[in-house]
């Protein structure tokens, strides 16, 4: 996107979408440990997951080393998911609701196969990788990763649609969300495409490591203060 002729509201480059996500998930993990009958706070955390998912595929894209990108994403999926149960499930494992960072570790983990499947680019290789990604999207919920098929979708959705305008890989992603979240709160997730349709294609000052850390750590300091609050 870098050399194309930027619009007059892609004003926002990659590290300001990820701290705008990261933001809007502290309020919504905040709201639903500490103020769950302000249903605002659910909305506005509601809006990290397609931002987070654009990166994703963003950072997928063009990592220069993706197995070393999957194995990160499957690192901190692990470190983090303690935390989640305990924040979530109130136990330190539990099996049935794995963090967000699986459905985006398996998600890339489907991309790294589907860009091996599709290699040679013949049709039978292209039908063999839009398998496969179905595949994905449904054990995704099989495996009960944070918002399974839908994260996975949409991560799925911005990468194959890379490069074109960004009203249509945006339309598109949205209108998955609507087909699979369409009731309540999950309405507010729409807005999250708002700030990725105000990309300008630019790393930013990449701060590659706060989301990772962040993760986790905001998940700890919610349960250290919930156990505090007892």
């Amino acid at each position: 996107m870098e050399n194309k002729k930027l619009l007059p509201w892609q004003l926002l480059d990659g590290t300001t979408l990820k701290l705008i996500a990261m933001v809007c998930m502290t309020i919504g993990h905040v709201g639903d440990n500490f103020f769950p009958e302000h249903v605002w706070t659910q909305a506005v955390g509601r809006i990290a997951m397609p931002v987070f998912a654009f990166c994703v595929a963003e950072g997928f894209a063009h990592t220069h080393d993706r197995m070393k990108y999957l194995r990160r994403m499957g690192l901190f999926a692990l470190a983090s998911e303690v935390p989640f149960d305990l924040v979530i499930a109130g136990k330190m494992l539990e099996f049935s609701h794995q963090n967000i960072m699986f459905t985006f570790f398996w998600a890339i983990l489907g991309l790294l196969l589907f860009e091996k499947v599709t290699a040679s680019g013949t049709k039978a290789a292209a039908a063999g990788g839009a398998a496969l990604l179905i595949v994905f999207a449904v054990m995704s919920l099989i495996l009960g990763t944070d918002y399974n098929i839908l994260g996975v979708g949409i991560v799925f959705i911005y990468y194959l649609l890379r490069g074109r305008a960004p009203i249509l890989n945006n339309a598109a992603a949205a209108a998955w969300h609507v087909l699979l979240r369409n009731k309540g709160v999950y309405w507010f997730g729409l807005l999250g495409f708002i700030p990725v349709l105000c990309y300008n294609g630019k790393r930013g000052r990449g701060l590659k490591w706060l989301f990772y850390v962040f993760y986790p750590g905001h998940l700890l300091l919610i349960w250290a203060v919930k156990m505090l609050l007892r």
